[in-house]
């Protein structure tokens, strides 16, 4: 080794010491009389003496607290009483959710499988991984308030946290490496938020003495210590976001100890590369999920609220990005104010849409923006009532809202596409997904370029929410339960595999990847092009085209072409009838509003199948080489407005289906050709290269042509005696001035 490489060598590894140096042990709880020990000089100087004892020093922080926490603890029992009011039917939930902790586990309890629960079952992954979050201690928390304070639910607290301390020095708990770590960034991120915010709840408490309080705060240092050196480093995902949420809690509400000015400095700069490296650019957390995108909103929630109630400096980046992923929800909100459920949507099983109202309410008292305010509640979810202020709490009251003005858009880097009329509570809006995460793709469904809508106040093309521990996440995160078109048998996600630590998650090895060709919106029409590789192992292209024809319907195109014949097929979420199928389907709902699915080219058959009380219908065509579905996705109102099974261009909304040599759609001056080579127009002749899809706007002074195929065409102007070439790409135009 040469001298000046020996020397950077000493340099890098003197950087990383330094990095790593801590004075508070990540490998021990620093016992309660020792705790003084580890204060900064300047604070210890604050107690006037040389032996801080343990009552001055637990006084101390309970002071503290009461002017750091989310709300001072002395206010506690008014802070109850209010919540009994406000939220009293959460009594039952808390008491059933502390009940069944305190009967699956002692409160001494093991940390590391194998072990059972005290009624003889097997404790699996899945729930060693909820007993390490300790989110229902919470409830055992709220349990001892609502049961005139029967201390048995406290002693259950103080003796479970002791349990996990005492498993750590001895190292028999389930290590971060297996996949089920109890310390692994996300559950000991968790179980800090929980016990912060239990710790808080008994401050006030006689049973919970100075020398418990101060165990909770020493055991909060060492999974501060713990987590500040294991996540040195940026490592994609929520669960470190989740970790270093938690760790810059404790440096703010702890930071009289001597690391935690390192601590918040380290966690709120990595804190800002995931929102710089995880929030896209466009608003969107990268995962791609309601239910991820609200989970980061908590964790940089937690922070900002703390650190902006003690005045510690937070970037204007870092306070940008995180109102963007409020912006972002109110961008995808259906209209009724609700969202799509979109991949990993967790929160309720089987559900069509997800409630954004609880989120945007945090989102509203955050910044005061009506915007938000137009889906905010005048209560938060019972689980957030805890982490407000006092001012937050009063401005519940007087909410001011503003309905949203955001038309169609797209959010092009995550790849979601927004088809939308407004916000009225009859306005249609639709979505559609074509992004494929490059980093971390494991909560994305096989729903690529598939489309999920709203209209006359009903979700008419749903999408479900799944849970991980159940046997059919895999059905219901692949192609059968979303709308997407297939071939033959083939779904789009491939080689699914559940994680080793055996929680039931589970994630596809391959997912096809999307190809954005064109998007193109305005006040009338709004065009999607797309195509992606999930049948080029078969050998078959895929595309699909989306035209939305404002306040009217949908027209769906996919396009499939290949040298050997295939089974060709559309998927369609709903109870769909087939009385008038195959080329008629249709759904009603309890308001008398539906949805028709009709076919502009004659398909073979409809077979319907389902689960869990969700249905869906398949159509088909039989043995092609090259084929396309042309579909009309038409909502209606009433059954007076349906599409006329006998006749329908009698009820299209003032469109017309003609198909004389081209199949046409026109109403007034626009009308869209399907696989046209030649159209006239005045005394215009436009010959294309090959066989086209066409938009045509006739107006007062031009005739606007917009290109709706997947590919580059080119072609010539015939006018008289001139001959014009041209060359016209996705979504592009050709103008003919009239005379």
């Amino acid at each position: 080794m040469s001298i000046l490489r020996y020397i950077l060598t000493i340099i890098c590894l003197a950087i990383t010491a330094n990095t790593f140096s801590q004075n508070i042990p990540s490998d021990a709880v620093i016992p309660v009389e020792e705790l003084s020990k580890y204060l900064k000089e300047d604070v210890k100087a604050e107690f006037n003496t040389k032996h801080i004892s343990t009552s001055a020093l637990a006084k101390y922080f309970r002071d503290k607290f009461s002017e750091r926490y989310f709300y001072d603890w002395q206010n506690f029992k008014e802070r109850f009483k209010i919540y009994i009011s406000v939220y009293s039917s959460a009594e039952k939930e808390h008491v059933e959710r502390a009940l069944d902790h305190m009967a699956k586990y002692p409160a001494d309890t093991k940390w590391q499988l194998p072990f059972n629960y005290k009624f003889g079952k097997p404790v699996d992954a899945y729930a060693l991984r909820h007993l390490a979050r300790q989110h229902k201690m919470v409830d055992i928390a709220l349990y001892y308030h609502y049961d005139n304070k029967n201390k048995a639910y406290l002693s259950y607290f103080k003796e479970q946290l002791q349990s996990l301390n005492t498993a750590f020095h001895t190292g028999d708990y389930e290590k971060i490496e297996d996949g089920n770590g109890v310390y692994e960034a996300f559950r000991s991120g968790y179980r800090i938020l929980n016990w912060l915010q239990i710790h808080n709840m008994f401050l006030g408490e006689a049973d919970y003495n100075n020398t418990d309080q101060l165990t909770t705060i020493a055991t909060l240092l060492q999974h501060g210590a713990h987590l500040y050196q294991r996540n040195q480093v940026f490592k994609s995902g929520n669960h470190q976001t989740r970790g270093l949420s938690a760790l810059a809690m404790v440096a703010i509400l702890l930071r009289d100890f001597k690391d935690s000015g390192q601590w918040y400095t380290h966690a709120m700069a990595l804190l800002e590369e995931h929102l710089a490296k995880e929030i896209n650019n466009d608003g969107f957390q990268f995962e791609r999920t309601v239910h991820y995108h609200i989970s980061d909103i908590g964790n940089y929630y937690y922070v900002y609220q703390l650190a902006k109630a003690s005045n510690l400096k937070v970037s204007a980046y870092w306070e940008s990005k995180l109102k963007s992923l409020f912006t972002t929800l109110i961008k995808i909100a259906y209209p009724d104010k609700s969202a799509p459920v979109l991949s990993d949507d967790t929160n309720i099983p089987w559900a069509e849409k997800n409630d954004i109202s609880g989120v945007l309410t945090l989102g509203y008292l955050l910044f005061e923006d009506p915007e938000m305010g137009y889906f905010a509640t005048d209560k938060v979810a019972p689980k957030m009532y805890w982490y407000l202020s006092e001012s937050q709490l009063k401005l519940l009251s007087n909410i001011k809202e503003k309905k949203p003005s955001y038309t169609s858009l797209s959010f092009p880097t995550t790849g979601y596409y927004v088809l939308r009329d407004g916000y009225g509570k009859n306005d249609n809006m639709m979505m559609i997904s074509a992004g494929l995460d490059n980093l971390k793709p494991d909560h994305q469904h096989g729903d690529i370029l598939g489309v999920q809508a709203m209209a006359n106040g009903n979700v008419i093309l749903p999408n479900y929410q799944v849970r991980y521990y159940l046997k059919d996440l895999e059905l219901f995160k692949n192609s059968l339960t979303k709308n997407v078109a297939l071939v033959d048998d083939e779904l789009q996600g491939k080689e699914y595999t559940s994680n080793k630590g055996g929680s039931g998650f589970g994630k596809f090895k391959q997912l096809p990847n999307p190809q954005v060709v064109s998007w193109f919106t305005d006040k009338d029409i709004d065009v999607f092009i797309g195509k992606h590789n999930g049948f080029n192992n078969i050998n078959v292209d895929y595309s699909r085209q989306v035209v939305y024809l404002k306040k009217d319907f949908w027209v769906i195109k996919d396009n499939f072409k290949s040298k050997t014949p295939h089974t060709y097929k559309q998927v369609w979420q709903g109870h769909y009838t087939e009385t008038h199928a195959p080329n008629l389907l249709r759904a009603t709902f309890a308001n008398g509003a539906g949805l028709d699915i009709y076919q502009l080219k004659k398909v073979d058959k409809v077979t319907r199948n389902g689960t869990r009380g969700k249905e869906w219908a398949i159509v088909s065509k039989n043995a092609n080489t090259d084929f396309s579905f042309i579909t009309l996705l038409f909502p209606f109102e009433a059954f007076d407005k349906r599409i006329d099974e006998n006749n329908p261009n009698d009820n299209l909304k003032g469109w017309t289906i003609t198909n004389n040599e081209v199949l046409k759609l026109s109403k007034q001056n626009t009308s869209i050709y399907f696989s046209t080579s030649n159209l006239k127009i005045d005394d215009n002749t436009i010959a294309f290269s090959s066989e086209v899809d066409v938009l045509v706007n006739l107006n007062k002074t031009n005739t606007v042509v917009r290109l709706l195929s997947e590919n580059k065409v080119s072609g010539t102007i015939l006018n008289n005696n001139s001959k014009k070439p041209f060359q016209l790409s996705p979504g592009n135009t050709i103008k003919l001035e009239k005379k």
